[in-house]
């Protein structure tokens, strides 16, 4: 079920993601919605499973202990995006 968001953002935002998702196909709001489920599902413990050639890579690298994933993927994904 459809349910309606208000959001606030700066008109030169909305107008960049407008003019990206219609570079894409797709309409804002879907765009908007697909983000949201990215970040929300893949946050979840067992969101997804690791496909045979991520699992042969698992311990390949040596990550710091307060490395953050996460926080790295945002923080490059803002960097394709601007």
């Amino acid at each position: 079920m459809d349910a309606k968001l208000t959001l606030t953002i700066e008109k030169d935002v909305i107008a960049d993601a407008k003019e990206y998702a219609k570079q894409k196909g797709l309409s804002l709001s879907k765009m908007v919605e697909n983000y949201l489920v990215l970040i929300t599902r893949t946050s979840k413990p067992g969101a997804f499973e690791l496909t045979s050639i991520v699992k042969s890579l698992k311990g390949s690298f040596d990550a710091p202990d307060d490395f953050d994933y996460k926080e790295v993927l945002s923080e490059q994904i803002a960097k394709k995006h601007l």
